[in-house]
């Protein structure tokens, strides 16, 4: 690991303890009620992970927290899935924490899929949740996002005969991108927003939801490195640039707003929904 990227420290899960809902969830999904044991087990699964890639959020116990069921605009996916049965719901980054409560909640298992750049992370996901592919099967992918092949004429049958993200591109009805956009640059966040557009469904309703690192001003923060040779700088958007005039022409902008400062010491988190009109 590198020189520069933070050591785990035990005692920050007692600061940053999931608890309420997410650490209920946690509880009931791996069948350990016993707080000291629970933060023993995810303490095994924290250190395998920070292993592979050191993320901030991976240190400070986000990885266990439910981000999708708080956010304002969870309720109008629910409302999709009953007016369009078949939606298909993609989890970008991570564990797999919220797609397991969207599976819980009842958004049908074979409808599902993740996507990350590492599988390992997935891996880790059945390990911290005590389930298995077989008890768990929703599909995985281990893609890149910013892959914009055009959309895809046809869908396979079933989502795990899938090996690219781009099979999916034009057929996806939510996107779920939380802690994602704040690990790029400016730039590439805006490649990041034209490939989610790319993977949605032309279909009106239609959705990417999100939340990230996010200031009353846009611009810079300075952020841990991963690895070496990794941008210190992260960039964090505002409520007026999560909305520019160009999104405004063939989408509505929902729930957009900045919620206060957050213990990691960030401005505070840009929560956001875009539905397509």
């Amino acid at each position: 690991m590198a020189s520069n990227v933070p050591p785990l420290k035990e005692d920050l899960w007692d600061i940053f303890q999931i608890g309420g809902e997410g650490l209920q969830f946690l509880s009931s999904q791996t069948g350990i009620y016993d707080v000291d044991e629970l933060k023993k087990h995810v303490l095994v699964i924290q250190a395998k992970a920070y292993q592979i890639m050191a993320y901030p959020c991976i240190r400070m116990f986000n990885f266990t927290r439910l981000k999708i069921s708080v956010l304002p605009a969870y309720s109008r996916i629910m409302s999709l899935l009953r007016e369009r049965p078949d939606a298909i719901l993609l989890d970008l980054l991570g564990f797999g924490t919220d797609i397991r409560k969207a599976a819980a909640d009842g958004f049908p298992i074979q409808n599902l899929v993740a996507c990350d750049l590492h599988r390992e992370f997935w891996n880790f996901g059945h390990e911290l949740f005590r389930s298995t592919p077989e008890t768990f099967p929703v599909a995985f992918l281990e893609g890149d996002v910013f892959d914009r092949t055009p959309i895809c004429a046809t869908l396979p049958p079933s989502l795990s005969t899938i090996t690219s993200l781009t099979a999916l591109n034009g057929h996806v009805s939510i996107v779920q991108a939380s802690s994602f956009f704040h690990l790029f640059d400016e730039q590439m966040q805006t490649e990041l927003a034209r490939s989610i557009a790319g993977l949605l469904s032309p279909l009106p309703g239609s959705m990417a939801l999100g939340s990230q690192m996010g200031k009353t001003t846009a611009g810079y923060y300075r952020r841990p490195a991963f690895h070496p040779g990794d941008c210190e700088m992260g960039f964090a958007h505002s409520i007026e640039r999560c909305c520019p005039e160009e999104t405004r022409r063939v989408a509505s902008v929902h729930d957009i707003a900045i919620l206060p400062p957050t213990p990691e010491g960030d401005d505070g988190r840009l929560v956001w929904s875009i539905t397509r009109l």
